[in-house]
């Protein structure tokens, strides 16, 4: 995998509060959203902040949040041989592979991971998704077509 982060998750209580606050109260404009159901925010170069519910998060990554672990890291991909290889070689180290390359109901391909302490990693590929040769992540329309 390249040295890159190009998402942060976090796992909120309620997504309409948290989005007034990030929307509302810290002034920032979405860059992507499904209403009711995610939020994306461009909040620096190559980097989007994404406000999901937790309980839909854990769903999402097999696995229960616990306080303090509430989110998830991802890594953003160009195809879905890059996700098998990325998740093959974190399997091959002995790594925790959570949840194994499958399609989301998103309309794109990931799986989920855990480093040695718990935390989550996204391994994914959308068509909605797009990564600069320079690391600017960009969010558009999703289609489950293309996946």
């Amino acid at each position: 995998m390249e040295q890159q982060l190009n998402l942060v998750t976090l796992g909120v209580g309620d997504l309409a509060q948290s989005r007034r606050f990030y929307t509302d109260g810290l002034g920032w404009s979405p860059e992507f959203e499904v209403e009711g159901e995610v939020t994306f925010y461009q909040v620096g170069h190559g980097l989007l902040l994404g406000l999901f519910g937790a309980d839909d998060l854990a769903t999402d990554a097999t696995r229960p949040l616990t306080k303090g672990n509430t989110f998830s890291l991802a890594y953003i991909v160009q195809d879905r041989p890059k996700v098998d290889e990325a998740v093959a070689r974190v399997r091959a180290a002995g790594g925790d592979v959570l949840k194994g390359p499958v399609v989301g109901a998103f309309g794109g391909y990931h799986a989920y991971i855990a480093d040695p302490d718990g935390y989550l990693w996204e391994i994914a590929t959308n068509p909605g998704f797009s990564v600069d040769d320079d690391g600017n992540t960009h969010i558009g329309s999703f289609d489950a077509e293309e996946a």
